[in-house]
């Protein structure tokens, strides 16, 4: 049975009856909860839901206004993220590394499977790179990442992006920002995952004397490194290899388990349960 399938996220201050009026209002407008995680931090309230609705029951016009009008009497942010019919819009986030950019740019959107519509980098090293593409790409300096943020946030929301894509993008997201696309950003860290975690990946596993070392694409979560596995693609290290050559294979191996990524969540409703991927 084809069903139309949507997230929504609520954040806001904690109070009594949140989840009880999400459910009852998904409820009167015909969907189905197929997951829902929530949590509560110093006092600040966040839950992520998938729904879905039968075809027959789908009322696009009617869910935006029935969640906007619910939140409003909550006093909570809402963001309702519905399945593209077409190919889904893709944000880059980028920093100076252009490896993982320029391999996400290589490839057409059908053989990607997604379509990249904006680039945004806390460095402006990228941007012609993305002007090549005739891609926007919109400097947003991290020096204050509270206001970063919500200029991204702005950034992603006018462009209609669907899922975003950490392409060696150097800056911790708070999870003020993760919260709101719960499952929807991909990163690459040089490590396999969950060993070495955290800055200088190659060199922890080259100081330790590892003999394979690899990469891991993962879901963000508001804790680092730690969330979800999509996808790792491993090397073996020669006993004589410096730092600098495992660096380099690995640079070559982050962009091809990124797109490997791309292509599993793109082609697959991916379900996330106690922190493990199923596709």
């Amino acid at each position: 049975m084809q069903r139309n399938l949507a997230t929504l996220t609520l954040i806001g201050r904690d109070k009594a009856g949140v989840i009880a009026r999400i459910t009852q209002l998904l409820f009167q407008l015909g969907a189905n909860i197929e997951a829902m995680e929530e949590q509560v931090t110093r006092g600040q309230f966040s839950m992520a839901l998938q729904a879905s609705w039968p075809v027959a029951r789908f009322d696009r016009t009617g869910i935006v206004r029935g969640v906007k009008e619910t939140a409003r009497e909550l006093g909570m942010e809402a963001k309702i993220h519905f399945a593209p019919k077409g190919p889904q819009r893709l944000a880059i986030l980028v920093t100076k590394e252009p490896h993982v950019f320029e391999g996400l740019l290589a490839l057409t959107p059908n053989k990607l499977g997604a379509q990249p519509v904006v680039v945004i980098g806390n460095r402006p090293a990228l941007e012609p790179l993305a002007c090549q593409r005739k891609l926007p790409f919109h400097h947003v300096p991290f020096n204050n990442r509270t206001r970063a943020e919500q200029q991204v946030l702005q950034i992603l929301e006018k462009a209609e992006v669907d899922f975003i894509v950490l392409a060696r993008f150097m800056k911790i997201l708070s999870p003020n920002f993760v919260w709101r696309w719960k499952n929807k950003i991909i990163n690459i860290h040089p490590s396999l995952l969950p060993a070495f975690p955290g800055a200088n990946a190659y060199r922890q596993a080259y100081e330790r004397g590892v003999k394979v070392v690899g990469v891991t694409a993962h879901f963000v979560t508001p804790n680092l490194d730690e969330g979800p596995i999509i996808a790792q693609e491993v090397l073996r290290v020669r006993s004589d290899e410096p730092l600098a050559g495992i660096v380099k294979r690995g640079q070559a191996l982050e962009t091809r388990c990124t797109l490997r990524a791309v292509r599993i969540y793109v082609t697959k409703r991916l379900d996330v349960h106690w922190g493990r991927v199923y596709s």
